[in-house]
Parts: C-alpha cells; sequence; structure tokens
C-alpha cells in the first residue's frame, strides 16, 4: 500500500513539473540602458515566481531601433516613448501594445575626489559648461535634448570643440571615469552605479528634460503571453522601490 501510494505520488510530482516545464517560456526582450539597473533587480524575481527564462540584449536607442527596423524580433522592446510610437506605426511592434514603464531625468557626474560645480539653475550650469574643461554627452534621448539646450542657452559654438558625443551605448559616466571628460551629462539611472564618479544631481528645472520609456511587444513576438506578464511584474506596486531605487520613476 505504501509502496503504490509513493510510486503515485512520484508519478503526480512528474506530471507536475511536465506541466509547469510545458508553460513556461522564454521571453527575449531588448531594452534601453535606460532601466538596465532596476532590470537587473526585478527580472531574476519574476523569473522566480513566474518560471520563465528572460534574456535581455542592452543597447542605446539608436541601436536598438536599427536592430528592430533590420528584422530582429524580440517580444519586448524598451525604449522612449516615441520610438514605440514610431516602431507601432511602422508595423514593427504591435498596434496598442505600448505600456510606459519609467520616467527618467538627465543628470550629471565628475570624476571621483574631483570639484563638484554648481548645476543647481540653469546659469549655474551655463558657467560651468563654459568653464569645464570637456564635456560628455550620450548619443541617446538626453544628448539630443543637450544639443539642442546648448543652442539654446547660446552656447553651442563655444563649447563645440570640448564636447564628445559618445557612439551609441557608449556610457558617460565610464568615460568620465576613465578621465575621458571632466563632467558628463546622461540620464541619472545610467550614472548612479557607475563606479569612479561623483554623481552631482538631476538638471535644474528650468532645464531638465523628463524622457518616457516604454515598452512595445514585437508583432511577431514569439511568446506574448509570458511577455505581458513580464511587464505586468515591471510596472506593479513590488516593482516600484527597485525603479526608484535605480533613479528612475514608475510610468
Amino acid at each position: 500500500m505504501i509502496t503504490r501510494l509513493l510510486r503515485s505520488l512520484v508519478i503526480c510530482a512528474a506530471l507536475l513539473a511536465t506541466a509547469t516545464a510545458a508553460g513556461a517560456a522564454e521571453i527575449k526582450m531588448i531594452a534601453s540602458n535606460a532601466v538596465r539597473e532596476a532590470y537587473l533587480q526585478l527580472v531574476p524575481a519574476f523569473e522566480k515566481t513566474s518560471g520563465h527564462k528572460v534574456t535581455i540584449d542592452w543597447g542605446g536607442t539608436a541601436d536598438i531601433m536599427k536592430q528592430i527596423r533590420g528584422g530582429e524580433v524580440a517580444d519586448i522592446v524598451i525604449v522612449p516613448a516615441p520610438a514605440i510610437d514610431a516602431l507601432i506605426k511602422e508595423g514593427k511592434l504591435a498596434g496598442g501594445s505600448r505600456v510606459d514603464v519609467a520616467k527618467s531625468a538627465i543628470g550629471a557626474a565628475v570624476r571621483a575626489g574631483a570639484v563638484k560645480p554648481d548645476i543647481s539653475s540653469g546659469d549655474a550650469l551655463k558657467r560651468t559648461l563654459l568653464a569645464a574643461r570637456s564635456i560628455i554627452i550620450s548619443s541617446g534621448p538626453s544628448g539630443v535634448y543637450l544639443a539642442e539646450l546648448f543652442r539654446k542657452i547660446g552656447i553651442a559654438d563655444q563649447i563645440k570643440a570640448k564636447t564628445t558625443q559618445l557612439p551609441p551605448g557608449g556610457s558617460p559616466g565610464e568615460a568620465v571615469a576613465r578621465g575621458e571628460g571632466e563632467i558628463g551629462f546622461t540620464q541619472v539611472s545610467e550614472l548612479l552605479a557607475v563606479k569612479g564618479i561623483d554623481y552631482l544631481g538631476p538638471l535644474s528645472p528650468d532645464v531638465q528634460q523628463v524622457t518616457t520609456f516604454s515598452a512595445g511587444l514585437h508583432r511577431e513576438a514569439p511568446a506574448p503571453e509570458a511577455a505581458k506578464a513580464l511587464l505586468n511584474f515591471l510596472t506593479g506596486p513590488d516593482a516600484r522601490a527597485a525603479v526608484k531605487k535605480s533613479g528612475l520613476e514608475p510610468g
């Protein structure tokens, strides 16, 4: 009797494990570096509770757009909201699938131990930029915005020779840590985890730009239901603390 019961339990456990494995999916995500630090914390928790496996390719907006437009297929794509809207319009992502996941402000940093310049206002930022020996910006949304800001406040020509815009995916924080620039600017979430820099804070409200990062489901997503479950988790109440800790605000 006991032997028969044990045999039955073993069979039931095997069937349950098979059913769980059959229901598990592999989700592929291509995501902006802006959400990297938060999701490196959150995705393992989702995998543990869901049984799904998530693989993530990180990159800059320009490279991600090139990948998707070039035909690469992923379940989830995360880039700034206007880029998601463009990919939906182009038919690369599923219509109506946009989900805003996070908001990101622009921040600044200098090499660890360096004198901390004043960026507390637009006027202070202008003086700091004019006095800086070298400036690093990204090629992402923050870099595009800052290049326009420099023109708007009338210093673009004066700082052009000492401003370096990194290639797609390049990290201003890491470049500053290596001594390649005196001050660097990018999304706050891309600065806080970098070793070897001192974070100065976000730009002041009068010159700040907040970028909304959004997710979209690929029209040919191999695991759309599992991908939706992941997005529900990443935008749910349990994810808010990790998102905020990384320097982002929930979407």
